[in-house]
């Protein structure tokens, strides 16, 4: 999106910005308070994952395209590495090369949280410790969502 234009968009229309910044923080506040009032599981062995894989990676989509760092990332920082120059490949390569950089990287730190968040399981999420864990994560989320709200304030 940073390669089509939608930093110049933000920039030009900072109300713009400020929409999808509240959506992201909406969302993580969502997330949060799903998070503390619900006691639905969702773990491979109790949920049928064929059913809930279209939510899961919408989850997970929206997660990614409205947060609102990588957002301030992508316009702020990744046209500053973007060669404009005679002896520079084309944009869309350019922005093709960042993007599997980035997913590289995002998948390496997200599997390597998923593979400790699977060795932690027994003791976060079965037995008595369940809905203590559920709640100072979901408090973990609000608190985010309030840090986002201050830090990508313009």
């Amino acid at each position: 999106m940073a390669g089509l234009g939608a930093g110049v968009l933000i920039q030009r229309y900072p109300l713009l910005y400020e929409v999808l910044r509240w959506i992201g923080v909406g969302y993580l506040l969502y997330l949060a308070w799903e998070g503390w009032r619900t006691e639905r599981e969702i773990s491979p062995e109790r949920v049928d994952i064929a059913i809930m894989a279209g939510a899961l990676f919408l989850r997970g989509f929206l997660s990614n395209v409205f947060n609102p760092k990588s957002i301030l990332f992508f316009v702020s920082v990744l046209p500053t590495f973007v060669g404009t120059g005679p002896g520079a490949p084309s944009l869309l390569i350019q922005m093709a090369v960042f993007g599997i950089l980035y997913v590289g990287i995002a998948t390496a730190v997200h599997g390597t949280i998923v593979i400790r968040a699977a060795q932690l399981r027994p003791w976060l999420v079965e037995g008595p410790r369940q809905q203590t864990v559920r709640r100072i994560l979901s408090v973990a989320l609000a608190l985010v969502a309030i840090w986002l709200a201050w830090t990508t304030r313009r």
